[in-house]
């Protein structure tokens, strides 16, 4: 491949020009920023309480994506959502100092706004129920989970089939833990006490 420039296998350091097939190949290989390494693939098919991803290679990502497919919460009630929590040194986070904040519209006309500034359990979704095809699905990005020195935060995107009367939803918004610590694991469960009945979610590091 006539890559230009002296480190072909570092595109931030490589000045020259790439032509779509050699953007094609770094981004197969690995090299090209953007580019998505799958590290973990979890699948639900029987209640659990939460889904746990505990390496999550930090040493090598300061971003890290999740993928959320197809989940389904065990609670008929529509008092659930989607959740999420995350370790500090090998330690889960479960006290009510996280703060989020999401803007949520839905096909039946209503939309408004989820925010707290010292939450347990960050809202990522509006309710869910566990009537079959009332999946949530999204992503959340996360950054600087690994650095010691700064706040963990994270953004997201989420559709699904919320209960209500809301009928199709999205939200989007973002959530942090506002101290500096190293966190080197991440929790997806909800936001109440239901089960995880289904899903697949996949954890990728973000190459820069």
């Amino acid at each position: 491949m006539p890559y230009i420039g002296t480190q072909p296998n570092d595109v931030k350091k490589n000045i020259g020009v790439y032509t779509p097939s050699e953007i094609l190949q770094l981004t197969k290989e690995g090299s090209w920023g953007g580019s998505l390494e799958l590290i973990e693939e979890q699948t639900v098919s029987s209640a659990v309480a939460s889904v746990d991803f505990t390496s999550i290679k930090g040493s090598k990502y300061d971003v890290h994506k999740i993928q959320i497919d197809d989940m389904l919460f065990s609670d008929a009630s529509g008092n659930e959502y989607l959740s999420c929590q995350l370790y500090e040194s090998g330690t889960l986070e479960t006290a009510s100092v996280y703060q989020y904040a999401q803007q949520y519209g839905t096909s039946s006309g209503s939309s408004g706004e989820q925010k707290s500034t010292a939450t347990a359990a960050p809202a990522i979704s509006i309710q869910a129920g566990n009537t079959t095809n009332f999946l949530t699905n999204g992503y959340i990005y996360f950054y600087n989970l690994n650095n010691s020195s700064k706040y963990s935060f994270s953004t997201f995107h989420i559709t699904q089939m919320a209960t209500g009367g809301f009928g199709a939803s999205y939200g989007f918004g973002g959530f942090s833990l506002p101290q500096a610590s190293l966190v080197d694991g991440i929790r997806i469960r909800s936001g109440n006490t239901a089960n995880i009945t289904q899903a697949n979610i996949k954890l990728y590091g973000v190459k820069q």
